[in-house]
């Protein structure tokens, strides 16, 4: 591995050791998470999907092209497992920060269920990575010789939602007990088909209620530091996406548990800003889905006059504006606060709205700072800090193992809240000392069997478990898979 040239030359070798050895390949990955998940997954995983035609050496997982309407189920039947637990599904219409890339978002849920077995033991035979290939508005893959997904531009609406449906019911009706992983669909297509699936199949969607739960963990573990309450909080977007409307609305719920605050206040509490400006009772232009955040306060289209009317203690970027978090706002944030929070979450790297150099150098080494994606190591007050990445693998693996140990038939909001509260309570106290909102990615593993047992209890309490168990921790030990070799019975000297 080191003698190759570069991250992307490393996913490539990884992946092929993945399609050959499997048990192998998640050793390694278990050897060293720290190293081995930026190159699998973010921030890595975004220049392969952008380069994936060049780089295929081998097909993994399902291309279900729209091309095939009405035989779906046809398609699924191909699938040599016949026990299916888990499917991750992109349209790769948003991936990550990088927008359409059609079925070159293939290389997101092979790199997201690789980290539901290294980060959560979940065994690999049980899942499927799919695409849904159904075209792309990308003129340079259309004219790329390379490109693996169908050569035409994406359909209207109503034959979208038509073929997203037989999807989830051919899924549905070949395994009924699968979740399905909605990742990477675009604005305007991922929250309807999430509010219309969520309570009728088993599944969530990663970017709004993965990323939400993660942020969410984060601003707890502020919280910690700065001996406040998560209620007192002012959080300022820049993005109102799908993802930033997620987030907004697990914060907004966790004011209401934690503090036991209305929801009115606790929503005035949270402002977001798209690149129109400010979402307020003025706009005509919001989605159904946004209007719940609409702000009765003056229009307003610049970040940092916002930041300083606003005056919030947190802001969070997930608008891909590269440097959006500037010098100014930067120092304004520190000016208003004693330890300003300091999220930029857009990934890859080259989309984050600031560096933690950056955001350290700033505010004089004073902010709690998480990023998106894995930032180097950086000197603050006289001591070498490894910057938080607030990652959602944190959550979605972790997420996965509570759904297969309780067989859960639903996947309540509730157990996301509970995935935040249980992440933060394992940051240790040096972390937060020196503004490091999350746990070792080195620990990745432990780290998750916790959060996957406060969330298998919360899913039981629920009553949206299939299965019953007295401990479930010792249940998720016991279905945890482990990357080893079947042991060989040594031959008789007889």
């Amino acid at each position: 591995m080191d003698a190759a040239s570069s991250d992307l030359h490393r996913y490539t070798l990884l992946r092929n050791v993945q399609d050959r050895n499997s048990t192998l390949y998640y050793a390694v990955l278990l050897s060293d998470p720290e190293r081995f998940l930026p190159i699998v997954y973010t921030p890595t995983v975004g220049e392969a999907c952008i380069k994936f035609g060049h780089i295929l050496r081998r097909s993994r997982g399902l291309y279900l092209p729209i091309t095939a309407k009405g035989r779906i189920h046809e398609l699924l039947d191909n699938w040599f497992e016949d026990d299916v637990h888990f499917i991750v599904v992109t349209d790769g219409s948003r991936i990550l920060g990088l927008g359409d890339l059609g079925a070159s978002g293939m290389g997101i849920p092979i790199g997201k269920l690789a980290l539901y077995t290294a980060c959560a033991g979940i065994p690999p035979q049980l899942t499927l990575p799919i695409t849904l290939d159904v075209g792309t508005n990308n003129e340079d893959f259309l004219k790329d010789p390379l490109y693996a997904g169908i050569r035409q531009n994406r359909p209207d609406d109503d034959t979208y939602y038509d073929f997203v449906e037989e999807f989830v019911q051919s899924v549905h009706a070949k395994w009924p007990h699968c979740c399905i992983q909605f990742e990477d669909f675009n604005i305007v297509h991922a929250e309807p088909i999430l509010e219309k699936y969520r309570d009728k199949v088993t599944c969530f969607n990663d970017d709004i209620q993965g990323t939400a739960s993660m942020t969410v963990g984060g601003i707890h573990a502020a919280c910690r530091a700065k001996g406040e309450n998560i209620e007192d909080q002012r959080v300022l977007f820049l993005g109102a996406g799908s993802a930033g409307i997620g987030i907004a609305e697990q914060i907004v719920e966790a004011m209401m548990a934690d503090g036991n605050v209305a929801r009115e206040q606790a929503a005035a509490n949270v402002r977001l800003m798209d690149i129109k400006g400010l979402l307020t009772t003025d706009r005509d232009d919001l989605l159904p889905f946004q209007k719940p955040f609409m702000a009765d306060a003056a229009p307003c289209t610049d970040f940092l006059e916002q930041v300083k009317e606003f005056k919030p203690t947190a802001i969070v970027g997930v608008s891909t504006a590269t440097g959006a978090f500037n010098e100014q706002v930067c120092k304004e944030m520190a000016k208003l606060n004693k330890r300003p929070l300091i999220m930029p979450l857009s990934n890859p790297t080259s989309r984050s709205e600031c560096t933690a150099e950056q955001a350290y150098g700033w505010t004089d080494g004073k902010c709690l700072f998480s990023s998106g994606s894995p930032m180097p190591m950086l000197e603050v007050n006289g001591k070498m800090i490894d910057p938080a990445q607030g990652n959602n693998v944190y959550i979605f693996p972790a997420m996965g193992m509570a759904i297969f140990a309780t067989g859960a038939t639903h996947v309540p909001q509730e157990a996301f809240l509970v995935a935040a509260s249980a992440l933060a309570d394992q940051v240790p106290q040096e972390f937060l000392d020196d503004g490091i909102l999350y746990p070792s990615r080195g620990k990745i593993r432990q780290v998750e069997l916790v959060i996957a047992g406060h969330v298998a209890r919360t899913i039981a309490d629920m009553g949206f478990n299939r299965h019953s168990c007295k401990d479930w921790d010792a249940r998720i030990a016991e279905l945890c898979y482990t990357p080893e070799y079947a042991k060989t019975t040594e031959p008789s000297t007889h």
